[in-house]
């Protein structure tokens, strides 16, 4: 592990009481433009989400009706009620993304992009060090009057995720500040993702605020727009 890995894994509540868990839920509201281009809105305006924290699994629930939920694994998701009985199911999900920016989504898009993207923002900065991930520290960079330390991280084809090849930006402490990405299945180019607002969970600490913005081609951030926001009410580990 790198220093700066180390460094944020303390700060995130150390790597140690990361493995005596096994799951979290996050109760969620989730909005942003992203929804409206895509023909979803209000679809996770109040959800909760369950993850594994050592498999890539997710389950969102209520999903587009009361005794619904999703479930998402890197080759499959589906939508099944609570007592597990399939209502829909695709093999293979994300080949079937449209190219077209602006072509609709059905439920199984929605379930599979929200599942591995909650996925991947409650489990880093842990999964770093699992089998396949790679790391680098790049030079630091100055944003919001602070010095902030990039780490780039290539993450293994078996994790499903928003790209291979992902920028985690740490403050001083350690915590994470911006999370650069390029969202392949939207095909609308990079994004920056702030967290903010932490707190403490069951010893692990969270952002309960998230705000995604577009980068231009120049890099700059265009801020006029949120694409996806994502507030956090609670966080229960287990």
């Amino acid at each position: 592990m790198t220093d700066l890995v180390t460094t944020a894994l303390e700060a995130h509540g150390g790597l140690d009481r990361y493995h005596r868990l096994s799951s979290a839920t996050a109760h969620i509201r989730v909005g942003g433009s992203l929804w409206r281009l895509k023909g979803r809105e209000g679809i996770l305006d109040h959800a909760a989400v369950r993850i594994d924290l050592h498999r890539q699994h997710a389950s969102h629930s209520p999903f587009t009706a009361p005794d619904l939920r999703t479930s998402l694994t890197p080759q499959r998701v589906a939508v099944e009620t609570v007592t597990g009985e399939v209502k829909a199911e695709r093999l293979d999900p994300r080949a079937s993304f449209p190219d077209d920016v602006r072509a609709p989504w059905d439920d199984l898009h929605v379930a599979y992009f929200a599942g591995y993207a909650m996925w991947t923002y409650l489990t880093s900065p842990f999964t770093f060090t699992s089998p396949g991930f790679e790391t680098a520290e790049l030079p630091p960079v100055t944003e919001e009057g602070q010095t902030w330390r990039p780490l780039k991280v290539t993450f293994p084809d078996h994790i499903a995720t928003h790209c291979r090849e992902q920028v985690f930006y740490f403050d001083s402490n350690g915590l994470l500040r911006r999370h650069d990405y390029t969202p392949e299945v939207i095909n609308a180019g990079p994004a920056a993702h702030y967290p903010s607002e932490y707190r403490e969970f069951d010893g692990i600490m969270i952002p309960t605020r998230r705000r995604v913005y577009r980068r231009t081609e120049d890099g700059t951030v265009a801020r006029d727009v949120e694409l996806v926001t994502i507030d956090v009410e609670s966080v229960l580990f287990v």
